[in-house]
């Protein structure tokens, strides 16, 4: 199930057709795929916050092409995974309290009821999803399709939210130009109760928004910054090792903790950062972390 569709300021790159994104779907209610293709580029960033350093930048090359989910995983995708397997998460999700201006873990929430004071729509993005819980649902498309789905890498995932640029974010160097390409903490969502600022920007969503409705980046992916932090592969080492330089992921040190990144709809905008890096257990269920897929292609 293959189609063609245009991506907003795709590249000239030799894989893809023009300026056309090659997106497929290996079932009538897969996740849609977008192919992205091989290439190099400079990871991480030489600083970040205390204790969390986002280097030392590095030169990856990513070997082979790849395919991304076009959007973040949705909450109608991950039910049908529910519904064909019986999949039983954990109980309890990590939401952020305005009026004490704390984290609590809430026992009463989960992926159904992740907080937002509404039921979720089935094209929002799941959240109050573990990592664990991603790879179940990957495991589950492999079995399904035949197909080697997983998460993407770290490598993968910043290299395919950059699509190109090397700016400070994804898209530019003007933290105010978010709202265009992104579901991050704005004017819309403004809350006294948060400790940090959001962008003067507004994108009319003061929590999760459905899945699409920003400006894709040149790959042809969507939200790759902002909704919700996306589970990725990797565990978490800081600084980062030598190797893997091309593309793989790091599965050796820290794996204690794994790496998440893009930021969320509630995250302050300095994180909504292609280079910042998440470090989370395994099994944390919070009610802004959820998780697109990944596949490999033919060689």
């Amino acid at each position: 199930m293959i189609e063609r569709v245009l991506a907003l300021g795709c590249l000239a790159i030799s894989l893809l057709s023009g300026c056309a994104t090659t997106v497929f779907r290996d079932c009538s209610d897969c996740p849609q795929m977008v192919v992205v293709p091989p290439g190099h580029f400079r990871m991480g960033n030489d600083g970040g916050e205390k204790d969390r350093y986002e280097g030392p930048t590095r030169d990856v090359r990513i070997v082979r092409a790849f395919a991304a989910g076009r959007f973040e995983v949705t909450q109608k995708q991950y039910a049908t995974f529910v519904t064909a397997t019986g999949h039983v998460g954990g109980k309890g999700c990590n939401i952020w309290r305005s009026a004490t201006r704390t984290l609590e873990r809430d026992v009463t929430l989960d992926w159904r009821n992740p907080g937002y004071g509404r039921a979720p729509a089935d094209d929002e993005p799941v959240a109050c999803v573990s990592w664990n819980d991603a790879q179940a649902y990957v495991a589950w498309l492999r079995n399904r399709t035949g197909k080697p789905y997983r998460l993407l890498t770290e490598a993968e995932w910043e290299y395919a939210a950059r699509a190109g640029s090397d700016a400070l974010y994804a898209w530019g160097s003007d933290p105010e130009q978010a709202c265009r390409y992104a579901n991050v903490y704005d004017a819309a969502a403004s809350d006294p109760g948060i400790p940090w600022a959001p962008t003067q920007c507004s994108d009319a969503y003061a929590t999760i928004a459905p899945v699409g409705r920003f400006a894709p980046n040149a790959f042809g992916l969507y939200d790759m910054i902002g909704n919700v932090w996306e589970w990725v592969e990797d565990c978490y080492a800081m600084p980062y090792p030598t190797e893997p330089a091309d593309g793989r992921a790091q599965t050796t040190i820290g794996c204690d903790r794994r790496v998440s990144r893009g930021g969320a709809w509630r995250t302050e905008i300095i994180r909504q950062r292609p280079a910042f890096r998440g470090r989370d257990p395994a099994e944390l269920l919070s009610g802004i972390f959820g998780f697109r897929i990944a596949r490999d292609l033919p060689r």
